[in-house]
């Protein structure tokens, strides 16, 4: 909930509720009370315009708790089938990376391994500091 320039924490579930903001004259607090007056928050100030984020450390908790209630350890969903790219689709990633559509997966290369055999050539010829000549 943003309050003179600064957001304070509500309840989760609450996002979007409309709540009211209530601080006395002279009090470095201020209460937040849903439309049937029941206070569901009490922050301390921010100093006006500051961009600061006030969270109460319940409203915390209660969000961890809400956002793990949703995570499941069950197994993927099994009537979910992968399926292969289709040719379109093929053609439009070929496109997409500015190359020609065609030819068959091998002639496809990602990655020239020819690069890096080479370098792994000159490492496995290059002698260790034991095998260099003395000086």
């Amino acid at each position: 909930m943003s309050f003179e320039g600064n957001l304070y924490s509500v309840p989760p579930g609450m996002s979007g509720m409309r709540v009211t903001v209530r601080q006395r004259l002279g009090e470095d607090y201020l209460h937040i009370a849903t439309a049937g007056k029941a206070v569901v928050a009490r922050h301390r100030l921010a100093p006006r315009g500051a961009g600061r984020t006030v969270r109460d450390a319940g409203h915390v908790i209660a969000l961890e708790r809400a956002v793990l209630a949703q995570v499941s350890d069950r197994a993927p969903c099994k009537t979910k089938t992968h399926r292969p790219l289709s040719p379109e689709a093929l053609a439009e990633a070929e496109r997409l990376r500015g190359q020609t559509a065609g030819g068959s997966p091998a002639e496809r290369v990602v990655i020239n391994l020819d690069t890096y055999a080479a370098v792994a050539d000159r490492l496995r010829t290059t002698p260790t500091p034991e095998e260099e000549p003395g000086e």
